[in-house]
Parts: C-alpha cells; structure tokens; sequence
C-alpha cells in the first residue's frame, strides 16, 4: 500500500558517452510503498538510469529527490547513506565467505570484526524472519543455490537500513519456485512500506507483480502506467515502438534424418566430479531438442562437451562421423569445421572478448573463411567490418558501431552479436545456451525467429534455457536434466510447468524412478 508521496523522483536526467546519448531528459516519479517496473529495449538505458541513481555514473544534468529532498549521489556509498540498496544481475558476493561476513563486508563497525558480527547475527535473525528471508548465516556462498544467494543480497541491502531496493533482472537463473518465492519476498517488503524498482525483461513478472510500470526506449522516458491499467501486448508495443509478437510462431516439425547422435556421455570436472552421468539422446534434422533444468545440473557440460570445450567420455556422432571427445580434434575450431556452431551461456567469458571490437568479436572461430581472406598472409579487414555493420543492421545490435568494443555493448547487445556471428554460419548443428538471456522483448522475438528458421532450414538445434516459457514454445522435444542426468523426455504440447518443475527438482512427473 503506498504510503503517499514519492520516494524517487528523477526530473531531467541526461547522460552521454561521447557520441552515444544514454539518457535524454528522463523524468519519472517512484511512490513510496510501491512496486516500481521498469521495461525497455537492450540499449534503452535502463541500467544506465538505475547506474546514475545508486552512483556509479554522474548524470550529465538533471535532479535526483529522495524522499521529497534533491539529494547528490557522487558515489554509491552516498546511495547507500540515502537508503537505496542494489541487487545487481550478477551478485557480488565472496564465495569462500559465511553469509554473516558477506553481510557486514564494507559495513564493519570498528577493526575487531566480533561485536560487528555479533550484532549482524541479531539483525540478521530478526530482517530473516520479518522478510521470509530464510538463510544460515553460517553457511558458506558457495554452498548456496543460487536463490539463496540472491537472498543474502537483499539481506545486505536491508542490513545498510535501505528503504528503496533496486534489483536488476533478478529471476534470470530461478527455478519457478524461487522466483515466485522472491516476487513474495518483494511483496512484503512492499507491505512493510519498502520500495522495489524492478528491473526486467519478462512481461509476465511485470504485470504479476508491480503496481506501476514505466517503459524506456532510445534513451527516453515514453510512459508509466498503472500495471493494472495495461497489457503485455501494449507494455511491449510501447518498448518496442511497434506490435510485437509475444508467441512463437512455427509449424509442426518436419523432421528428417538423424544429425546428432549422443550415447552414454560423462563429463568428470577437475575436481573428479562427475557432472554429466551417462547422458544419451539424438536429434533429427529440423527439430529443437530444449533441455530444461536449473542451472548447474549438468546441462553447461553437455553444451560444452559437445562443443569441443570440456574433454568426454561416450560416443557422439555428426551426420554419421564419430566426433573426438578427447585429445586430438576435440576443440572448437574441429567442431566448425565438422558443421557445429555455439552459442555459449556466458556470453562474456565464453563468446566474447570484452576489450575487443564487436567486428574483432565477429571473426573469432571464422577467422579464416574465404570471405575475410584478402591473401594467404593477411585478413581483410574492411571486409570483415563490412560484414558485421551488416549482421548489426539485420540484428538491430545497437549502437551499430562495428569498432566499439564488446564491453561498450549492453548485455542483450552483446548476446546479439554471438547469436549473429554462429546463426550466420548456416551450421549442421546449432548448440544454444541461454539464447534470449537479459534479452529484450524485441530481440527475443528476432532470436526466436531465427532459431525457428534454422529448423525449418532442416538443421538441429539443442536448445539450452533456464526460462520455461522459451523451452516450452520452441522446442519439438523436451529433455529435463537433473544433477547431471535426464530425468525423461516430455512433448510440449501435453506437459505443463508444474510437471516440468517437479522433473526439474528431481522428483517424478509420471511415475517414473528419480
């Protein structure tokens, strides 16, 4: 319930890289008590925004209010004495530290750490047990799933007194259950006269939860409304600029032969841990096989397995020919050649370079295809520009600057740029990991597309996601993955998110053994 007036008030708020305008004269008004959404396209300078109001950039002009009050925020130490707290995408958590120490990191209350640790272990107990935040502040990070984590994240904030929480895409690796368990969380924080900005992508948390929603695009503030008041059709039409459609489209698969054969296959990590424990399956030209589960169940493994990154035990076959799991022919470059294109996870470690150019990022793994040759010594480099302004323009990866480096790049800009450079190459086989990740409603619909059209190409595509929706409207067959094995295979025409969700934790859908 709002409690009347505003806890955030933004009026003019601009901000400019160098050529590139972030923000243009941004105004919006946040109601104390409220759960706040903020929707935009990739680039639309959502988290630019939220960056100016927790301190990390400067606005170029414009006002921050808090509370009613214009209040300077140089730093985030400065958001944090005004009583805003961050949960970002990305948490940034000590691993190898207790929750109760990651509590207390940077707030520590004199050089002996026992009575800040005493009293964190109080105040902890009590914002646990008022905010269902259930967590052991004894146990290790590291030990967490990651819903956990998130909730040691929220406990950080609220421990610093912060009033007005901001979270950044926060159900991107939550089962069902942990995000509906966290959008409680954010409920109640609400009633206890909180305020949540809500940072996503996903429509369905956007009107499930907020009470408002305002949606950027370009840089600009188009509108807020009350969430009540509106639908995902027109919420995504607004961040788009046009009608969008929010259901994939495809036929019934035709499927053909065989493309990829998969028997008995494990994965051991450094450690000697098994991660993927006998997995077998096969997929047929033009069909998607989506793999569900959490993240961390194996399916990272398969994907990098199959893609020449982790070494293997078992037997894979491509059109028929063995594919090497181990030592000589087991590595990326094999994998191209062989007709296998990847699109990793983690864009940011596996697909790209951060520090080079989006037309260097292009070439990585195509380096030598014909086209980008301009002799046996040397690439062609203006070639090799040339075609990626191109995939930029057919991808809508913005800004479209074939020389700006990667990190220069949003996240779901970024992940553009993968799905260009490896959808492109007309592979065999297409291995996809998280494809529409921190992804805007305008791409994922552009991705999905493309994905599709690869199907109906007549190529094979394993589909790798943790959002239930995508595995369920684009695959033809569903495989759920459990601490490193297939529980079964489901249609997604007859299963449901229930039954999925179940499969997903370990537990029987249809009787049969875990």
């Amino acid at each position: 319930m709002a409690q009347g007036g505003y806890a955030i008030e933004l009026r003019g708020i601009s901000k400019a890289f160098g050529p590139v305008q972030a923000n243009r004269d941004i105004s919006v008004a946040v109601p104390k008590g409220t759960i706040h959404g903020i929707i935009g396209e990739n680039g639309a300078g959502k988290s630019t925004l939220m960056s100016i109001l927790y301190g990390f950039y400067r606005a170029d002009s414009g006002e921050i209010l808090i509370n009613g009050t214009p209040t300077a925020i140089p730093d985030s130490q400065s958001a944090i004495r005004a009583g805003i707290g961050m949960v970002f995408q990305h948490f940034k958590l000590v691993q190898n530290f207790t929750v109760l120490e990651n509590v207390i990191l940077g707030a520590e209350e004199g050089a002996m750490l026992a009575g800040s640790l005493s009293k964190a272990r109080k105040v902890l107990g009590d914002l646990s047990r008022e905010y269902e935040l259930d967590v052991d502040p004894d146990a290790v990070i590291e030990d967490l799933s990651v819903g956990h984590q998130q909730r040691v994240e929220i406990l950080k904030a609220l421990y610093r007194q912060a009033d007005i929480l901001i979270l950044d895409e926060p159900t991107g690796v939550l089962t069902p259950a942990e995000a509906d368990h966290l959008f409680r969380i954010l409920r109640g924080l609400r009633d206890q006269g909180k305020t949540v900005i809500l940072i996503t992508h996903k429509l369905r948390e956007i009107m499930e939860t907020t009470d408002n929603v305002s949606v950027m695009r370009r840089g600009t503030m188009v509108g807020t409304v009350k969430t009540a008041e509106t639908s995902p059709e027109e919420l995504a039409e607004l961040m788009v600029g046009r009608k969008v459609l929010l259901e994939v489209e495809k036929a019934p698969a035709t499927v053909g032969r065989t493309v990829l054969s998969v028997e008995n296959l494990s994965v051991t990590d450094e450690h000697g841990v098994i991660r993927l424990k006998g997995v077998s399956f096969e997929i047929k030209a033009g069909e998607i096989l989506g793999i569900a589960g959490v993240a961390g169940n194996g399916q990272s493994e398969l994907l990098e397995a199959l893609g020449g990154i982790a070494r293997a035990t078992g037997r894979v076959t491509l059109n028929g020919a063995e594919l090497p799991l181990s030592g000589a022919g087991a590595d990326g470059r094999s994998r191209r050649a062989a007709g296998v294109a990847h699109v990793p996870e983690d864009r940011q470690h596996l697909g790209l370079i951060m520090d080079f150019a989006a037309w260097e990022n292009v070439a990585f793994g195509y380096h030598d295809a014909p086209e980008y040759q301009k002799n046996a010594l040397f690439m062609d480099n203006d070639a090799l520009r040339a075609d990626t302004a191109r995939k930029m323009e057919r991808f809508d990866v913005r800004p479209p600057i074939p020389t700006l480096p990667a990190k220069s790049f949003s996240g779901g800009n970024q992940q553009k740029i993968v799905v260009a450079r490896e959808i492109e190459r007309n592979p065999d086989l297409l291995l996809i990991g998280q494809p529409t990740r921190g992804v805007d409603i305008g791409a994922i619909e552009f991705i999905h597309k493309q994905i599709v059209a690869l199907r109906d190409a007549g190529k094979a595509i394993l589909l790798v996601s943790v959002e239930l929706d995508e595995i369920r409207s684009l695959s033809d067959r569903i495989a759920v993955m459990f601490d490193g094995k297939i529980m079964g295979f489901r249609d997604p025409e007859t299963t449901d998110e229930r039954e999925l969700g179940l499969l997903m934790a370990g537990m029987t859908g249809k009787g049969e053994a875990a």
